[in-house]
């Protein structure tokens, strides 16, 4: 390989902060925060969902609005309504 033109490969751990699950990976990711985990000090990426927190794989439904989107879109189109509100009527 061509040196000095691939990013940095190495291990990461992603922190899942809906749950507080914590596991590690390898990434290429830049992160500025660090994190000491198993004894070992690794780069820190912060994350809203992982396979351990999203609905599909723990079949538990939960609605996830980390900026108020939902709201957002309830002022904005909340007098217009949706489908499935008229296909429930």
């Amino acid at each position: 390989m061509k040196a000095g033109i691939h990013p940095n490969y190495r291990e990461v751990v992603f922190h899942d902060v809906s749950i507080d699950f914590k596991f590690v990976t390898r990434s290429t990711i830049h992160t500025k925060e660090t994190i000491e985990f198993e004894g070992k000090e690794y780069p820190l990426v912060k994350i809203e969902v992982s396979a351990e927190s999203h609905p599909f794989y723990t079949g538990k439904h939960k609605i996830v609005d980390t900026a108020g989107r939902v709201e957002k879109f309830r002022q904005k189109f909340g007098k217009v309504g949706s489908r499935t509100a008229v296909a429930q009527q």
